[in-house]
């Protein structure tokens, strides 16, 4: 399965959520800015949901930032995948410095994409979770662990292509993990999309003011 583009992809998904949840659901969607957010859009239009962001910064491998090793979300603590820490042959002491450069960066994009509006509540809240895609995973289960820690009702992690490994890696992190396609071999998220272009911090404003 090949989408044309992250909105084709945010249709498609909302018709399955809307299929297993009810068209007026009334879910808080939180979107993994910057891609996730136009896939997220559609879902949240179409089960009348209320749509949020929340933030993530992967860690990556020092020398090789595109290798997550870890990720952190919004305040909460890092998350670590220890096979990727084995591959990439590191410890977490030893990515301490990627962390507080990737920790800073997360503090500077949430001031600019939130400015005063306090964080999402989920407490309580049906809340989806949703990304352009799952690679590794690592930065969807930082996101996860963060909103499971704000007591929500059910937590579901949603993505139009995912990696087999990822998704089932991340079936203990949410009460769902709803994917429409996972490929196999799996390679990257871009390669399941026509259209991937990369969006600006400019277009997450865009986005959360509509």
């Amino acid at each position: 399965m090949i989408f044309r583009d992250r909105a084709e992809a945010g249709r498609a998904l909302a018709d399955r959520l809307a299929a297993d949840l009810g068209d007026r659901a009334d879910p808080l969607v939180l979107a993994l800015p910057r891609g996730g957010l136009p896939v997220a859009e559609p879902v949240a239009r179409r089960l009348g949901g209320e749509l949020d962001i929340v933030v993530a910064r992967k860690i990556g491998a020092p020398g090789r930032p595109e290798f997550g090793v870890g990720a952190i979300a919004e305040d909460g603590p890092p998350v670590y995948d220890p096979d990727n820490l084995l591959w990439a042959g590191v410890t977490e002491d030893g990515v301490a410095g990627v962390l507080a450069a990737e920790r800073q960066e997360l503090r500077r994009r949430i001031r600019l994409y939130r400015g005063d509006r306090p964080p999402p509540r989920p407490a309580g809240r049906t809340v989806l979770v949703i990304d352009d895609g799952l690679a590794t995973g690592v930065t969807a289960h930082a996101a996860l662990r963060w909103v499971r820690g704000h007591a929500p009702a059910r937590l579901i992690l949603a993505a139009p292509v995912c990696a087999p490994q990822a998704r089932d890696a991340l079936a203990g992190e949410a009460d769902a993990v709803v994917c429409l396609s996972a490929p196999d071999p799996f390679h990257a998220v871009g390669r399941w999309y026509e259209d991937f272009d990369q969006l600006t911090d400019a277009d997450v404003g865009n986005f959360i003011m509509c």
